[in-house]
């Protein structure tokens, strides 16, 4: 394949992403999202491998700044300490390494955000049940279908496709949007962003 082929594939998913998805969905997610963190209440965010990547990418750009400076968002991202995640692992099993951190964190009116391509991830999974018993509200960026997230997400947002590296990239280009919802609901006076501010980094 062509990489002009390729950027022509990703635009097509892309677009259908954005048919399935209405703008009601949208704007409850963030909304479900918005309240928890006005309230106190931190927002989780896991998944394995690529998606665990994503899920420190959306996590640092809601603690630190995505596009204007406000005050830094209690966000916690459950991939990102290897002691914690080798530790429970090792000491319990590798599905609850994420469930153990909702126990921990989680609390009614929490929020979490599970990344998974196949939306069959046995840890995701189990976070997720952990949640819902806890009273929090779950959000599932997925591949098509929603697997077995499907079934314990509050907000669904499953790609029409089946190729991983193509559902990944509309999972950056959803949280992005998320990221720029979110901050703007942040900020006491919003300023309208700007995708062509100053490069940072």
């Amino acid at each position: 394949m062509s990489l002009a082929n390729y950027f022509a594939e990703s635009i097509r998913v892309l677009e259908r992403a954005g048919e399935c998805w209405s703008e009601d969905l949208l704007t409850r997610a963030i909304g479900t999202i918005t309240t928890a963190l006005g309230a106190g209440k931190p927002v989780l965010v896991c998944g394995n491998g690529g998606s665990a990547a994503d899920a420190m990418h959306l996590t640092t750009e809601l603690v630190g700044r995505f596009l204007v400076d406000r005050k830094a968002l209690n966000v916690i991202c459950l991939s990102s300490d290897p002691a914690v995640l080798s530790a429970l692992a090792n000491d319990h099993s590798f599905a609850s390494v994420f469930a153990r951190q909702v126990e921990a964190y989680g609390q009614p009116g929490a929020v979490l955000i599970g990344i998974s391509t196949s939306g069959t991830s046995a840890n995701v999974v189990a976070a997720f049940e952990a949640a819902r018993s806890l009273g929090m509200k779950t959000i599932a960026l997925t591949g098509e279908g929603g697997g077995k997230l499907a079934g314990l997400s509050d907000f669904l947002f499953a790609v029409p496709s089946r190729a991983t590296p193509l559902i990944q990239q509309v999972h950056i280009c959803l949280y992005h949007y998320f990221c720029q919802s979110i901050e703007q609901a942040s900020v006491p006076e919003p300023v309208a962003p700007s995708l062509a501010a100053p490069l940072r980094r």
